[in-house]
């Protein structure tokens, strides 16, 4: 099949519409999308808790040094955009002044906005555009348009996008540089599927996309491409979303496929890990503190969060029922309220080691080793405030809100900053969380990675630009 990709109209620039999926932490570094931004097409690097190296090129760790989570929330915005500001002058240099450099960041991060405006302060002229996702960022285009940059919403419906125009986006339409689709069922990371849509039953990209360009013809963005975001691998695969009126101008961002390059930064251990995936190994779950859905690689961590939410049972604080029995809870052994059944598991669990009971905030308790217990309270104790909000450590980014959501913490959940960050910098692709997009069992699959060979990302990109 003959395949053969031209270029398109993009924030005001003819450039090669593929687009380097901005990934959290330090997955998506100066490194990887300087050299796609030199490669001619638009290079994204993570503005999420970026990290920074020194004058010898070594890695700054974060030690905090706060003894309150408030303190070390502070520490963390500082870190993050001395560390955003580097990775954007890295990317830069490497881009050679080809393609475009874009950052990416989470809404739902602590501090979105602040980390965003302090990054772009010192970076004017680095930086093209900024894609966001992960939330519903109104303020987003009134920032870009501030510092003369564009903007990428990322969105998962036609309603999400319909709701950011009709609140902010309408204002700032010059600054517009794409609206960026990403399918809840098919990419990396964090996702944005809504209650009424089923994890289990994925929906065909196609007229999600054609309605989204509905909305935008009627409301004058023709002209503005659409990004095709979530399970991109082979782009003869969508042939039929190039050149067709439905679709519109139209772009594709690949978020997995960069992991697996000469300058992506990732560990070894990382890039080998995806060359042996299965199809299914990628496993869409809820147990992120932000409460979104995720996809990730079903490794240890996974199967561990899976067994806490297995080891779990309804409980009352008073008696409800005649059939409900007592179960001894806590140090000082105080009664709470089950039923038969449920106390037959729950003397299993314990006799199999998994004898620490914690409350949840949906009125359950689970059950864990003292290990887990141990680590869980920690890690609590430790936060940071990397999130708006987070269910693990109950802790909300307002201080009239006294930096708290106000509920009962979630042991089911964990600290998204401590392993992002060890999985990252130590290489631990089992017992860490590893992100990762449903397709990424195709490394294994497609013969151009054969012999576990890993391109350069020019080597990828003349690869993508014929189809393959």
């Amino acid at each position: 099949m003959s395949f053969k990709l031209e270029p398109i109209l993009i924030a005001g620039r003819e450039i090669y519409p593929i687009i380097e999926g901005g990934k959290g932490i330090a997955v998506s570094s100066g490194k990887s999308s300087g050299a796609f931004a030199a490669a001619g097409t638009i290079g994204t690097f993570s503005g999420v808790n970026a990290d920074y190296y020194d004058e010898n090129d070594k890695l700054v760790e974060i030690v905090y040094t706060g003894k309150t989570r408030v303190e070390r929330h502070f520490e963390l915005i500082k870190h993050s955009i001395k560390g955003g500001i580097a990775q954007a002058k890295v990317a830069y240099e490497m881009s050679k002044g080809n393609g475009m450099i874009n950052m990416n960041i989470l809404w739902e991060m602590g501090a979105a906005q602040e980390i965003l405006t302090q990054i772009l302060k010192g970076t004017k002229g680095l930086i093209h555009g900024v894609t966001c996702g992960a939330g519903m960022p109104y303020k987003l285009a009134e920032i870009a348009a501030e510092y003369g940059i564009h903007y990428y919403p990322i969105v998962s419906s036609m309603r999400a996008f319909r709701a950011l125009w009709k609140r902010s986006y309408h204002k700032y339409v010059s600054n517009l540089g794409a609206v960026v689709y990403e399918d809840p069922w098919l990419a990396g990371g964090h996702n944005g599927l809504s209650n009424s849509e089923d994890p289990e039953k994925p929906e065909d990209p196609y007229p999600r996309i054609v309605e989204i360009r509905q909305f935008m013809n009627e409301v004058g963005l023709q002209h503005i491409p659409i990004v095709m975001a979530g399970g991109v691998w082979h782009l003869q695969d969508w042939s039929n979303y190039i050149n067709n009126n439905e679709v519109g101008p139209i772009a594709f961002q690949f978020g997995t496929r960069p992991i697996l390059t000469k300058e992506s930064t990732v560990p070894e251990s990382w890039k080998k890990k995806l060359l042996t995936l299965k199809k299914g190994d990628v496993f869409l779950n809820r147990y992120s503190p932000t409460g979104f859905y995720s996809s990730a690689v079903n490794n240890n961590f996974i199967a561990e969060l899976r067994g806490i939410e297995e080891r779990q049972i309804p409980y009352t604080a008073k008696r409800e029922s005649d059939e409900q029995v007592t179960l001894p809870f806590g140090q000082r052994g105080r009664d709470i309220y089950i039923y038969p059944a449920d106390k037959a598991n729950a003397k299993k669990w314990m006799e199999a080691g998994f004898n620490e009971m914690m409350k949840t905030p949906d009125s359950t308790i689970i059950f864990v080793t003292e290990e887990r217990s141990n680590r869980i309270h920690q890690d609590q104790v430790d936060c940071m405030g990397c999130l708006s909000h987070c269910k693990f450590s109950n802790w909300r980014d307002r201080e009239e809100e006294q930096y708290t959501t106000g509920r009962r913490t979630d042991p089911r959940s964990f600290c998204i900053q401590k392993t992002l960050q060890d999985v990252v910098h130590k290489g631990d692709i089992e017992n860490e969380l590893m992100f990762a997009g449903h397709n990424a069992f195709k490394f294994g699959e497609d013969s151009y990675y054969k012999n576990e060979f890993v391109p350069t990302v020019q080597e990828l990109v003349e690869r993508i630009k014929i189809g393959l």
